[in-house]
């Protein structure tokens, strides 16, 4: 018997997940066509629990770090009821303020252009920082979370989901396994581990949690393989595809995602 459904329908029984139901709301095409990279919607479903209710209760203040589309932060407009400030380097506000306008969240979302390490807002400005798969671009920096903390209220929440690897590697070698596929880039994937030890040592937060995605490969690889088909985008398509090749070789030994949730001190 043949599929009689439309592409729309099939696309959406691919991306319907058990662990997702809010993302599962979100109309695949939207998601598919603004993303950036892994699923977004579907890890910030993941990191909001650990968040917690207090910092992403109704208007609560929420800088949305490396927004990229601005999905994030529509997400977190739409199913938390917060104030929202997009802010990506990469995207123009312009471009995000029409594609929340036509979401229909220009009066809780507010995008803002800037550079991570050059945000213009005021000190104690949010209740809560979450970031989905950016912070590893600039978080690293052994001096950027203390910098970054001082713009949460006392007692607000940080909170980030970034790619990761399961262990530290030893020495300066890449996984033998990956290294047909790795790059410079991927030395920003650390451990939970790492993640609690460099927060902590700040001084700037109190860590709350820092732990691993029990099989956030599969959903990444998942993931992967739509974009690599349905993306607009040939870069995506493309970067999909290797991105792919890679996750099926690991088999999750090595890869996945990690989130880190902390209070400021």
């Amino acid at each position: 018997m043949s599929d009689t459904r439309t592409g729309g329908d099939r696309l959406t029984d691919r991306l319907t997940h058990p662990r997702y139901p809010l993302s599962n709301a979100y109309d695949p095409r939207w998601v598919v066509d603004n993303q950036m990279g892994p699923h977004a919607l579907w890890l910030l479903e993941w990191l909001a629990p650990a968040l917690g209710l207090d910092a992403l209760r109704p208007c609560a203040r929420v800088l949305d770090l490396g927004c990229g589309r601005a999905m994030t932060s529509v997400f977190l407009a739409r199913e938390f009821h917060a104030q929202v400030t997009a802010a990506d380097l990469w995207i123009k506000a312009d471009d995000n303020a029409r594609r929340i306008a036509e979401a229909g969240f220009a009066d809780r979302v507010q995008p803002v252009h800037a550079e991570a390490h050059d945000l213009p807002f005021a000190e104690d400005g949010f209740d809560a920082i979450v970031s989905i798969d950016a912070y590893q671009y600039f978080g690293t920096d052994d001096l950027y979370l203390p910098t970054l903390a001082r713009l949460l209220r006392p007692g607000g929440r940080i909170g980030v989901v970034v790619p990761a690897l399961r262990e530290e590697p030893a020495g300066v070698e890449p996984p033998e396994h990956l290294r047909p596929w790795w790059e410079p880039d991927y030395w920003c994937f650390h451990s939970a581990d790492w993640w609690r030890r460099h927060w902590t040592r700040s001084g700037a937060v109190e860590v709350e949690a820092a732990d691993w995605q029990p099989d956030g490969w599969r959903d990444w690889l998942l993931w992967c393989g739509v974009v690599a088909e349905e993306s607009p985008e040939e870069f995506h398509r493309t970067m999909a595809s290797r991105v792919a090749e890679m996750l099926r070789a690991d088999e999750g030994r090595a890869l996945g995602f990690v989130r880190v949730v902390a209070r400021r001190s």
